[in-house]
């Protein structure tokens, strides 16, 4: 063989072995995804980040469209949905994640539909909201599309809760200042709506365990709203001593409610049975998107200001902890393979 062409397949030869080496190497070290699995939005760079909560390291990190704020898995922990957001411009896509491969499958166009943000899973489905548009959306998996579109009629309708009944769905919508309860009717569209007044730029919403009532966070006023789901009307509203509640959780046995504060860095700690304050928590910088974990042991906390998560003893309701996982964490979500 000539020697330059000798040199040359050599070279290629040993090129392509490194790469091949490279490949097998970065395949076997590669973190299976972990179950249970904390997933967590860092909206600021635009990523997933799946964290292992027994190691409390990042095992992978995925990209997103553009400001993801919301996050829901699915029942068998295999997929997640993500709402693009949008910065400065409005988003008009969802993000499905292939959790257990560790990518994205699709980036769904929504078309006209801006702004999407709240989500959750529910009879094999995603249903989300669309701030721009007033409305709630379904999209399915199997089929790669939405499926159903529900108009709600009021100003950034931005968090979505389901109670136990299937077709019973509660939205915040935060400039109009309501909760609007969904549930099946015999009217004609199918659906009775009813708005309901609460406080000032509502976001947070939770549904109790007993899913007997609805409690909301009003971000502008410091108040909690409590509405009864029986009759769709407010029975309470409390000072919940925040200077911006942004969300709010229920632990799984009812206890407590927690209302994460960005202005203050508190978690508020609230007695739901005599809906007072058992403590303020000074968790972090910036604190945002809440998860409890299904025994009811931690929350954890994004902190956005502290490119970080808070984990929550709620034995003690202390801080134990933080999780470094990307810049500017939000949205988060539980994801369990049966």
């Amino acid at each position: 063989m000539n020697t330059k062409y000798h040199a040359i397949a050599t070279t290629a030869a040993i090129l392509f072995a490194t790469i091949l080496c490279s490949s097998l190497a970065n395949a076997q070290s590669a973190t299976p995804t972990p179950s249970p699995a904390l997933l967590v939005l860092n909206k600021a760079e635009n990523s997933l980040a799946i964290v292992d909560p027994a190691t409390q390291k990042v095992v992978a990190r995925i990209p997103t469209g553009e400001g993801p704020h919301e996050i829901a898995a699915s029942s068998d922990g295999k997929l997640a949905v993500v709402t693009n957001y949008g910065a400065k411009d409005p988003g008009h896509s969802l993000s499905v994640m292939d959790l257990v491969a560790q990518k994205e499958i699709h980036r769904v166009d929504l078309g006209p539909l801006g702004r999407p943000h709240g989500v959750l899973f529910a009879d094999g489905e995603f249903y989300f909201t669309a701030e721009l548009n007033k409305l709630i959306a379904r999209y399915d998996p199997a089929t790669n599309n939405l499926d159903w579109l529900l108009g709600v009629g009021q100003n950034r309708t931005h968090m979505l809760v389901r109670t136990k009944y299937p077709n019973e769905y509660f939205t915040s919508n935060v400039d109009s200042g309501t909760v609007t309860a969904i549930e099946k009717s015999s009217d004609p569209s199918g659906w009775k709506e009813t708005h309901i007044p609460v406080g000032k730029a509502v976001e947070g919403i939770d549904v109790s365990p007993d899913n007997k009532e609805v409690w909301v966070a009003n971000a502008g006023d410091g108040t909690v709203s409590i509405i009864e789901t029986a009759s769709s009307k407010v029975i309470q509203t409390f000072d919940a001593r925040t200077k911006h509640s942004n969300r709010l959780k229920f632990t799984p046995d009812g206890k407590f409610a927690l209302i994460s504060d960005p202005a203050t860095g508190e978690l508020a700690i609230v007695d739901a049975a005599t809906r007072t304050i058992t403590k303020m928590l000074n968790v972090g910088r910036a604190p945002g998107g809440i998860l409890i974990v299904p025994d009811g042991s931690r929350a954890y906390i994004a902190l956005a200001g502290d490119n970080a998560v808070a984990i929550i003893d709620l034995h003690k309701l202390e801080l134990a902890g933080q999780i470094p996982t990307g810049q500017g964490p939000d949205g988060l979500a539980w994801a369990v393979r049966p």
